[in-house]
């Protein structure tokens, strides 16, 4: 009896271990990986990034998630023997040296540069000085989606997942920390000062909170920030960014919905399916319907490096 009971208490704990196991992958499979070589790419020209912003206007997240996705993190074929980081073509005001690489056409002409640095620059200014790029400078300088979803639209690439991928390498990186680091003291001043208004008015209610499917949550206002509104509903903000499965310090614009509990598995009747649209991820579909990132992907069989392609469709439930 002492054996058998022996037998069935390590069959039990092997169990448990192969179920642990089972969770880990599970939660593995569904986090984004992080690339050594796309987090030393960011190391090297993230001072560029932000010195540009700074100097042009361009959110330091787009510049350096173009850089990112252009180049392959600078290991890419046309990169290494051009130091074009950004796909950048000759187009006719071009006078510079000048390679030719299979692209749209069988013998595209890009732009060729000395070194990495220069790349960048002409990047800045290709944006700031095309017209077609002009509306974008309308955008709040924080505004890494709307800018994303611009670059599509005035046609940079023909890619129909450009904006999406510029905004998952966004988040999956935390390129938004390099956009704070741009901004002008001023502004970052004011939002500091805004937080403190917000925890010395405990009792002053900004949002106004809303109860659907069980879930409550507040609509984000413009230059919210998880930290003002966790301060002003009297939570934690690591609780309410676990609530909202983003990490410390990850912006929120104006109309995202913010939850004050943990989100469901599936999304409420009569929401079954989602058709993407430009400028979405994961996240922000998550977000719209209250479900969980990890129930999303499992629910679709997708894994972390997935990106959401406009017109795919997504099971909700």
């Amino acid at each position: 009896m002492k054996k058998l009971k022996t037998t069935l208490i390590k069959h039990q704990y092997l169990a448990f271990l192969a179920f642990l196991a089972l969770i880990l992958i599970n939660i593995s499979a569904d986090k984004p990986k992080r690339y050594k070589a796309y987090e030393e790419y960011i190391k090297q020209y993230k001072p560029v990034a932000v010195d540009h912003m700074r100097r042009y206007k361009i959110p330091a997240s787009i510049t350096m998630a173009q850089g990112l996705l252009e180049s392959g993190a600078g290991k890419g074929g046309l990169t290494l023997k051009s130091n074009n980081h950004f796909g950048i073509k000759c187009h006719n005001d071009w006078t510079g040296e000048k390679v030719y690489a299979k692209d749209d056409g069988p013998n595209d002409c890009f732009r060729k540069y000395k070194k990495a640095e220069d790349s960048y620059h002409d990047h800045s200014r290709f944006l700031s000085e095309k017209p077609r790029y002009r509306f974008l400078f309308s955008l709040d300088i924080t505004d890494y989606k709307g800018w994303a979803r611009g670059l599509q639209k005035a046609g940079y690439a023909t890619d129909k997942a450009y904006a999406n991928k510029l905004i998952k390498l966004i988040e999956d990186y935390e390129l938004y920390e390099l956009d704070r680091e741009g901004l002008d003291k001023k502004k970052i001043e004011k939002e500091e000062k805004r937080i403190r208004e917000s925890a010395s008015s405990a009792n002053i209610y900004k949002h106004t909170p809303y109860k659907t499917g069980g879930l409550v949550y507040v609509i984000a206002q413009e230059d919210d920030t998880y930290k003002a509104i966790a301060l002003e509903f009297g939570f934690k903000e690591k609780d309410l960014c676990k609530y909202n499965e983003v990490p410390l310090g990850f912006p929120l614009q104006k109309g995202d919905l913010v939850y004050f509990q943990k989100k469901k598995k599936k999304a409420d009747k009569p929401y079954y399916e989602h058709v993407i649209q430009v400028g979405e991820s994961m996240h922000s579909i998550s977000q719209l319907y209250g479900i969980r990132v990890d129930n999303l992907y499992k629910m679709n069989k997708l894994d972390g490096e997935y990106v959401p392609a406009e017109g795919d469709v997504l099971k909700l439930r």
